[in-house]
């Protein structure tokens, strides 16, 4: 049974169906469940946690397992915190700044962007998370990516100290970020360049109904399961060994778009989980390609066996 407690702008739950908060609906208990209504609050709040505190921050949940024997730590919900988004001052050349917090939508990212007149964004409306996990993955959607509009970032660390960094002070690649040190982010100013709005807006809209017609949407899904291996499309690599409608349990492997796993039946963490082993070894047997998952899997199985 969950507990909820709520001091000086801290909501705590214990024991909180991940469930709940995950794009898969499926999942296990959190211990803890955090959520702040400022930054400072939060802040304060990590700063009391023990050093060795599993912590797991989630935003809509869009990238994230959580297995069925739960998560023995701290979820710091995101959502509703950090989401400060404001158009910086203009220097007067052709490219502006943009602040944007970590609990942003990236789609609210994309169209503020366009409103705004500022053209690079457009492929975070895309991203169906927020912009803290685009900063800790280098999220990307139709060719653009995160990490080369960023010029700063400010973090947080267990001690609760907010830090600013230089944009060069991370390495990045495709769906990586190296350069944390024990600490997340909690905001970026990103560099965009400055376009008439109206071919913007255009420009998202276009991208949206192209993504409608080729990938499932509306349905308990974390968008594209694996990685694009170099030089090839892990979706055709998939569909090529005869896995569209592939099932386990609840889960089925679109057959829309063969990247993506849906919860069609009330399926359970193992059951995605189990197929995306199942995906990723027939893959490998038949092309000789390990595809490399996109999502987090975290926590504990209710049952034993099967690979780690």
């Amino acid at each position: 049974m969950n507990a909820m407690n709520k001091v000086e702008d801290i909501m705590i739950i214990n024991n909180e169906p991940m469930s709940r908060h995950t794009s898969w609906r499926a999942g296990g208990v959190a211990r803890q469940y955090v959520q702040a209504q400022t930054l400072v609050a939060l802040a304060d709040f990590i700063a009391t946690l023990p050093r060795d505190e599993d912590l797991l921050w989630m935003g809509l949940g869009s990238n994230t397992l959580v297995r069925d024997g739960g998560f023995n730590g701290t979820v710091v919900a995101t959502q509703g915190v950090m989401n400060q988004l404001e158009l910086l001052d203009d220097d007067g050349s052709d490219y502006r700044s943009v602040y944007v917090g970590a609990g942003v939508a990236s789609a609210k990212l994309a169209r503020f962007c366009s409103k705004q007149g500022l053209s690079g964004a457009e492929f975070f409306a895309g991203i169906p998370g927020l912009v803290g996990g685009a900063l800790a993955m280098n999220a990307g959607a139709f060719g653009g990516e995160t990490w080369p509009l960023v010029i700063e970032v400010e973090t947080l660390n267990h001690k609760g100290e907010i830090t600013k960094r230089d944009a060069s002070e991370f390495e990045y690649g495709y769906r990586f970020v190296n350069g944390l040190q024990g600490e997340w982010f909690v905001s970026a100013t990103l560099r965009l360049e400055k376009q008439q709005a109206e071919n913007n807006t255009i420009d998202i809209k276009q991208l949206l109904a192209k993504r409608a017609v080729s990938q499932p949407t509306g349905v308990a899904s974390c968008g594209s399961v694996f990685r694009n291996p170099e030089g090839a499309y892990a979706a055709q690599l998939i569909e090529e060994c005869g896995l569209k409608g592939k099932r386990i349990g609840g889960a089925v492997v679109s057959e829309k778009h063969a990247n993506f796993i849906i919860n069609e039946n009330n399926a359970t963490a193992e059951d995605i989980e189990s197929l995306i082993y199942f995906v990723q070894k027939t893959v490998n047997d038949t092309h000789g390609v390990l595809l490399q998952p996109e999502v987090k899997i975290v926590g504990e199985r209710l049952t034993t066996g099967g690979e780690q």
